[in-house]
């Protein structure tokens, strides 16, 4: 479910826009998880192509130690509930946060 890598270089460099953002900091896992789905259905609804959904880094330096958002939102993404409304996601560039956020590109209404 990646995105393909123009379609990632063209936001990077601003050429695509981010049409919405969600910040997940401080949530729990199930008010991330009902949030985030509420943000996509919006985000479709809207006509969003591709929005920007921060998780934060998590506090600590091993990889098991990274936040608990950080690991669960990609795994969230590829769940049968959220496909009707993601169509690829990627790790974010630096400028827009690095491994704290995600790129997901949504798919069109139907």
């Amino acid at each position: 479910m990646q995105l393909d890598r123009r379609t990632k270089q063209r936001i990077v460099r601003g050429t695509d826009s981010i049409d919405a953002r969600i910040d997940l900091h401080g949530r729990t896992q199930n008010d991330a998880h009902e949030a985030l789905l509420h943000f996509l259905r919006r985000a479709q609804a809207d006509g969003a192509k591709t929005v920007l959904v921060i998780t934060g880094k998590g506090s600590g330096n091993a990889p098991r130690e990274r936040g608990v958002l950080r690991r669960q939102v990609p795994l969230w993404l590829s769940l049968a509930e959220f496909r009707a409304y993601v169509h690829g996601i990627e790790d974010a560039h630096v400028s827009h946060g690095g491994e704290g956020a995600l790129y997901v590109r949504v798919r069109k209404a139907r």
